[in-house]
């Protein structure tokens, strides 16, 4: 019985925590169009994963871990961030991409739930496909800013 309690304590409190953690959906565009997903974890620093395709002809998942490198007060109400960090991509057009990717970007946060942001997430990786393989050179276009637009909750 008290291994019961223990358990059930255990699992409420970290669902708690979790439930606790502040996210973010919404769609980011650039040379791509994606479903962008935050989830904050300990402190300022983010997971973002994103949904949806690259170059506009072909689909692409991808997830990248940012860390909060600073967050400026330039204005009395929100909160702008300036953030970094590394992740992972993966592809399908007429063959498989797998990718290695770095993301920085600046985004604000209105005191209602509204966040902009824009970023440049290059990719670097590999492009299986019927012929053999090679360099995924349109990972470079990552370098041109997207836009995001983000319910945070």
């Amino acid at each position: 019985m008290k291994r019961l309690i223990l358990t059930a304590a255990l699992v409420l409190g970290i669902s708690a925590v979790a439930a606790a953690q502040p996210k973010a959906i919404g769609v980011r565009w650039g040379t791509n169009t994606e479903i962008s997903y935050q989830h904050t974890l300990g402190g300022a620093n983010f997971v973002e994963a994103n949904l949806g395709t690259f170059m506009f002809n072909s689909f692409d998942i991808s997830s990248t871990y940012n860390f909060m490198i600073a967050q400026p007060a330039w204005t009395d109400r929100g909160k702008w961030g300036f953030y970094a960090g590394p992740g992972l991509a993966l592809g399908f057009n007429r063959g498989a991409s797998i990718a290695v990717q770095g993301q920085v970007g600046l985004d604000y946060t209105f005191w209602f739930p509204l966040q902009l942001s824009v970023d440049l997430k290059p990719q670097f990786g590999l492009y299986a496909h019927k012929g053999g393989a090679s360099f995924f050179l349109e990972g470079m276009y990552g370098f041109i800013p997207s836009f995001s637009v983000r319910y945070r909750f």
